[in-house]
């Protein structure tokens, strides 16, 4: 990494750790009119989303298995400042969903696949390292960026129940904090992959074609899950455009030779599989 890109990095987890620390849990007004309502519209969502934010601790545990020496602003950024800011996201949504009389949210907080243990096994090798990043940077510019567009539509929709109290103070301030993040992955990934050699971005595209999958998806339940997020907050008719949403960065880096790629198919296959597992699962999320 050069010095600018490094210094670039390192300011801008700087700007988010001084000006976004993570949402204070007693700024949130858990006042909802209609829980019942609340709770049929979005309560499959609001699990799903807190699994997925509360899971961070596995993720951080993947991270120090997968990348043995990473740069010293990645452990700072994904240890210090998304690690805290993610968690707390969860205890409010895991609340807010007890509270509209939902069980807890089960997330799996421990468990290292062997497949990560691998991956950690050959990073040892700085060139496999390099591309092991890069999986990461991408994998974090998707599932941010499909935060931010769920969270959107969750605010819009509680602003539409009238539950303008929630939405203000929990989900609008989670959503805030997506953004940086996401620009974080960004500025990483375009700097490493200008350094990628052709093997190396060879076998990028490769391992991301077989192994992308939305976020927090990673077994046929969880897919059936997120087929029912994306109904459920009337996303299912427009999967192309959220596709092209969520990997538009990723496209460019990795497919550029592919001119008028609009969407990688494999993130356009894995949506329509999670809708159809949905569909097929037969009963309301």
């Amino acid at each position: 990494m050069t010095l600018t890109a490094e210094r670039r990095l390192i300011e801008h987890v700087d700007r988010i750790e001084a000006e976004q620390p993570p949402v204070p849990l007693d700024s949130v007004d858990y006042t909802v009119l209609r829980p019942h309502v609340m709770r049929e519209r979005f309560g499959g969502v609001l699990d799903y989303l807190a699994r997925v934010e509360l899971e961070v601790d596995r993720n951080v545990l993947e991270l120090n298995t997968m990348l043995p020496n990473p740069p010293e602003v990645d452990v700072r950024f994904y240890r210090d400042v998304w690690h805290f800011q993610e968690i707390q996201h969860g205890v409010i949504l895991d609340k807010l969903q007890m509270i509209l009389g939902r069980p807890p949210a089960t997330p799996d907080t421990d468990t290292v696949s062997a497949k990560i243990r691998l991956l950690g096994a050959l990073s040892h090798l700085t060139p496999v390292q390099d591309i092991v990043r890069m999986l990461y940077y991408l994998t974090g510019m998707s599932t941010e960026r499909s935060a931010v567009l769920a969270y959107n539509k969750l605010h819009a929709g509680m602003l539409e129940l009238g539950e303008t109290a929630i939405a203000e103070t929990a989900i609008a301030p989670i959503r805030r904090q997506e953004p940086p993040h996401y620009a974080f992955y960004k500025l990483s990934a375009v700097e490493l992959a200008g350094r990628l050699s052709p093997w190396q971005a060879w076998l990028t595209r490769r391992i991301r074609r077989l192994t992308w999958g939305p976020v927090g998806a990673n077994n046929a339940e969880q897919k059936a899950d997120f087929g029912g997020v994306l109904t459920a907050l009337h996303m299912r008719d427009g999967l192309s455009g959220f596709g092209e949403e969520i990997s538009r960065v990723e496209r460019d880096l990795l497919w550029e030779r592919d001119r008028g790629l609009e969407v990688p198919t494999y993130v356009v296959d894995a949506l329509h599989e999670a809708i159809t597992l949905y569909d097929a699962r037969g009963t309301p999320f």
